[in-house]
């Protein structure tokens, strides 16, 4: 088979208890220490592998885990953390799991982190964050190698993008060696951003390996075509590692919604073209696995997925409602600390 597809974070027919993790804004972790955080990440350890062993029993053998298994961790080290030796030893069953399905796992930070800012406290908290990837990778157990990927946006150009390419190679020499080893970089949606051709520049200088995201590209193509520029992603990749891609389509054409054309679909129809490449490509699209099992298969999962939403459960559509407050608290306060 070509192409491998997987999903990313939250499974949907896991439901929300099953297949999603818990945070908290910092306020919360304030008020209750240590104590919730380490009950928080013990909880979403466990959904981690039960969301692999799920993968697993289906056939994925592709996953990005969310990058909030351990909220606020950037505030403690692990060990601090009252349970972590049930927290370790999750981590070592998540990898453990994975190992028995050959599933790769991966991770994708958020947009937060920016190597290219001339701001000095950004930088010192994107290698920070960075650095938390990596460790809990390596509890995991997972390959040091783009096996297992730590997958970043270059960051802003603030309007002088050599500049700002140059600042990314010089302070990636800052990350920790777990981190460089799987570190790789994405193409960008937006034209005055980072496209397959300045990435493969950063390749040339740093030896990372350039992610190909399909709907990106149509945004930001650096004058190649989609199959031109999927191989020279796929170039920087190591032999024996199969390059990772992104799919994803725009809610706007696809579902008429009034958003950005860049912003996501809660499906995708395809097809997904591998221009003769052996790809891995992550499906981000809102209905996560349902939005992939409906690509390959063509069987409609549409409804399960409005009931999962709430569309047609009170109960469940509130929780939805919080959970996006809760999301929008706290990417503000990083915003803020940012």
């Amino acid at each position: 088979m070509a192409t491998r597809f997987g999903y990313a974070c939250l499974n949907m027919t896991l439901g929300p208890k099953r297949g999603g993790f818990r945070s908290m804004i910092k306020r919360t972790f304030a008020e209750k220490g240590l104590q919730h955080a380490s009950r928080l990440t013990l909880e979403n350890v466990e959904t981690l592998c039960g969301i692999i062993q799920w993968n697993n029993t289906n056939g994925i053998q592709v996953y990005r885990m969310t990058s909030d298994l351990a909220p606020w961790a950037s505030e403690y080290e692990f060990e601090q953390l009252p349970d972590w030796p049930a927290i370790r030893a999750g981590f070592e069953q998540a990898g453990k799991l994975a190992a028995a399905g050959d599933q790769r796992l991966s991770f994708h930070p958020g947009q937060f982190n920016c190597l290219t800012s001339p701001r000095e406290h950004v930088v010192a908290n994107c290698v920070r964050d960075l650095r938390i990837h990596g460790e809990i990778m390596d509890a995991i157990g997972l390959p040091n190698t783009t096996a297992a990927k730590i997958n970043i946006h270059l960051g802003g150009a603030f309007g002088q993008k050599e500049e700002s390419m140059d600042r990314w190679c010089r302070n990636f020499e800052r990350v920790p060696e777990n981190v460089k080893r799987r570190l790789t970089v994405e193409n960008d949606d937006k034209a005055n951003c980072y496209s397959v051709v300045d990435l493969h520049k950063v390749h040339q200088r740093t030896g990372v390996s350039v992610v190909f995201d399909y709907h990106h590209h149509k945004f930001c193509d650096g004058g190649l075509s989609e199959r031109d520029a999927l191989h020279l992603a796929a170039s920087t990749w190591p032999a024996g590692i199969r390059p990772c891609t992104h799919y994803s389509e725009s809610a706007r054409e696809r579902e008429g919604r009034a958003v950005a054309a860049t912003a996501h679909s809660n499906f995708v129809d395809g097809p997904v073209d591998p221009h003769g490449l052996e790809i891995d490509c992550v499906v981000e699209a809102k209905a996560k696995e349902l939005a992939f099992i409906q690509l390959i298969t063509g069987v409609n999962q549409s409804a399960f997925y409005d009931e999962q939403r709430g569309t047609t459960d009170e109960k469940i559509n509130e929780v939805v409602r919080k959970d996006k407050e809760k999301k929008a608290a706290l990417r503000a306060e990083k915003r803020k600390a940012a």
